[in-house]
């Protein structure tokens, strides 16, 4: 073999393995796929056949969404259906974040030309921001007016991300004067958000932004949310919603009708004036609350959407405290409008009877000791029965018998009249107050070093005989306390709210006033007591100013409450002091003496003698009694026009066929835990 046929033959066997190789390799291809077309056309059949019903079903699911729709709020009005908390719609501007192309800060300067927007805008914007998430809407501008409204709407095409939504929003029509009575509502927060949770209730809540934070709006929150609705609506491959299927509207709040006259709470609020302090006004037949002042006081429309920082902080460090609620938070030593019910503990125990003659004189020692504690007036009353001295207040009376009695057997009479405890008022966060006990300064100094610091000292009576010493004391539990004594024992828990009305059932239920429970005191003596308040408003009584020209039967005490400690034997001197240093000024009364309409309850904040805060429960009074339940007021009375024709209306209509349901329980028992409950009309309220 030449060289050349090698060659040949070597190349020809290199041709014939490539051609072996391709075709192996075209048939191992054509394998694969075959097995890839295999595998397909297997998915296939299991997506178009097995799995066929499943993905029509979601197919569905993405294709048609359910959308919330928020429930509208209900409205708070007063007794004669003057509205005071109220719903109205507005436009507001909206951004999400996430869907804005650009800067952010490019496109709200490019729709200041539209709108505008101004600092306050922006700071709530930026709040807004940390407390939103990026796909949220949130408002950069609320509440726009209809130009600005209109010409912006024709512009929205050039900006991605930018809304203009209808929205509804809460109206508190007398802001300051009802503020610590109706509270607030506020954006749903994340703690809110988990309280809801933990009440499985953020189903209600879908589609909603606020909630209520304080006052009634908070306590009654599930009555005036209301139940929201949804509509059923198909969208197509970008979300957009392309019609309606179905729609299930919600279910508008009830309407909070209070047991209050807005009258009477102006003409309260006119008397307290510039004055710190609290006034407080009940029925005692019914415990319904007539008036509920508390001042100074703040306007809650700036919480609805957000608080401002620089607004927040002078609320919040303001000496005067406006945000503090005085009628259910503020804690006082009681004076001497506390020795009305210390007479029935000394009368009740038999310690005394009406009879009894004991000496007043101007100063009193403990046995065995030479500490002189001092009455009010310098040379004394001599001697006194118990109507006298609770007439012109004589001190060491009660000194003296107060500390012969002792702690033990005067605590349980004075707890018959809620005294340290709460009253049940239909508003959250009420303090109990402190009703002095042996029992109590053990836990409240349990862990003091000195072991008679935690035990109770015979000496320490004295000071609590008086209403001061440990005694602290709200103006609702004084004046809740007064209206059981003038009831003769009857007790009523206060409340603010008289009936809910459900608009969509078109049914009233009333808060049926019961008895909570009579205190078990001899009548003689609870008409006793009464009468010798009666005498404090006569000739020699403390507060015998105000008695000139009653046209009606009125028992009344004044009390003059230490707030720091005088050294012994100096004289009291109110210029001399800071003014938050200056005694508090005191006053209950109760009109008239049978069948009380009204008892009221007066604190004026470092007002000085307990005389100063009579006068304006003698106003209110003459106000209650001989101008509203007279009726003598003609014309219209509020300051503005609050309903229009359209809601007179609706409300007299409502009012005139909704059917009565009376509450049969407590009226205020824990509200509706679940929808059910909510949509119930007769569900009873706590």
């Amino acid at each position: 073999m030449n060289k050349n046929t090698y060659l040949n033959n070597g190349y020809d066997q290199v041709v014939a393995d490539r051609e072996r190789d391709f075709i192996l390799r075209l048939v191992v291809a054509f394998v694969f796929i075959v097995i890839f077309f295999l595998l397909l056309f297997g998915r296939f059949v299991y997506l178009q056949i097995v799995k066929h019903d499943e993905y029509v079903v979601r197919a569905n699911t993405n294709r048609i969404s359910l959308v919330p729709t928020a429930p509208i709020r209900g409205e708070i009005v007063d007794v004669n259906g003057v509205v005071l908390a109220h719903n109205y719609p507005a436009y507001s501007l909206e951004i999400v974040p996430s869907k804005i192309e650009g800067k952010l800060d490019d496109t709200i300067e490019a729709l200041r030309r539209y709108v505008d927007i101004t600092e306050g805008d922006m700071r709530r914007f930026k709040k807004f921001r940390v407390e939103f998430r990026s796909y949220e809407n949130i408002p950069l501008k609320l509440k726009l007016n209809p130009d600005e409204a209109a010409n912006l709407a024709a512009q929205l095409y050039r900006f991605k991300g930018v809304e203009i939504n209808a929205r509804t929003f809460r109206s508190y029509r007398y802001p300051e004067l009802m503020a610590h009575v109706l509270g607030y509502i506020g954006r749903i927060s994340d703690s809110d958000q988990k309280r809801l949770e933990t009440e499985n209730a953020s189903a209600l809540y879908r589609g909603s932004t606020h909630i209520g934070k304080s006052g009634l709006e908070r306590f009654y929150e599930r009555q005036l949310h209301g139940v929201p609705g949804y509509q059923e609506v198909e969208k197509d491959a970008y979300g957009n919603i392309v019609h309606v299927l179905r729609s299930v509207p919600a279910k508008t709040g009830k309407t909070l009708r209070l047991a209050m006259d807005i009258r009477l709470q102006q003409e309260a609020d006119r008397l307290m004036g510039d004055r710190r302090g609290a006034m407080v006004a009940l029925n005692p037949q019914t415990g319904g609350v007539l008036a509920f002042v508390s001042k100074p006081s703040f306007d809650p429309n700036l919480f609805i959407d957000g608080i401002d920082t620089e607004s927040w902080k002078g609320l919040n460090e303001d000496w005067q405290r406006p945000l503090i609620n005085r009628v259910t938070q503020g804690l006082y030593p009681p004076g001497s409008t506390f020795k009305p019910f210390m007479g029935m503990a000394l009368l009740e125990s038999g310690k005394i009877d009406q009879n009894t003659i004991v000496p007043a004189p101007g100063a009193w020692s403990i046995p065995g000791s030479r500490h002189l504690f001092r009455d009010s007036v310098r040379r004394g009353h001599g001697s006194a029965n118990l109507s006298k001295a609770i007439q012109v207040s004589s001190d060491t009376f009660f000194y003296r018998l107060g500390y012969e009695l002792g702690i033990d057997k005067t605590s349980p009479y004075l707890a018959e009249f809620g005294l340290g405890e709460q009253t049940g008022i239909d508003l959250p966060h009420e303090y109990r107050g402190v009703l002095p006990s042996r029992e109590w300064k053990a836990k409240r100094f349990a862990k003091a070093k000195n072991p008679r610091s935690r035990e109770w000292q015979a000496a320490e009576m004295v000071s609590v005989s008086i209403g001061q010493g440990y005694n602290a004391y709200t103006p609702l539990q004084m004046a809740q306390a007064t209206a059981s004594l003038a009831n003769d024992g009857v007790v009523y828990r206060p409340h603010l709210v008289k009936e809910l009305l459900d608009h969509d059932r078109r049914e009233i239920t009333l808060i049926d006033p019961k008895p909570e429970r009579t205190i078990p005191f001899k009548y003689d003596n609870f008409e006793y007591i009464k009468e010798a308040m009666s005498k404090v408003l006569k000739p020699g009584g403390t507060a015998h100013r105000i008695g000139h020209g009653l046209q009606y039967t009125m028992g009344g005490k004044t009390g003059t409450a230490q707030v720091v400690q005088i050294k012994q034997g100096a004289s009291y001197n109110a210029a001399a002091l800071a003014e938050q240093h200056r005694d508090h000024a005191w006053f209950i009364s109760f009109a008239p003496l049978e069948k009380p309409q009204i008892a009221i309850a007066v604190l004026l904040e470092n007002g000085g003698w307990g005389a100063s805060a009579a006068p304006l429960a003698r106003a209110l009074t003459d106000y209650y009694l001989l101008t509203l339940k007279a009726g003598q007021l003609t014309g219209p009375v509020p300051k503005e026009p609050l309903l229009t024709n359209q809601e007179h209306v609706e409300v007299s209509q409502t009012a005139a066929s909704a059917p009565v349901v009376r509450s049969e329980t407590s009226p205020f028992k824990q509200a509706y835990d679940n929808i059910a409950n909510i949509q119930a009309a007769s569900g009873a309220v706590r």
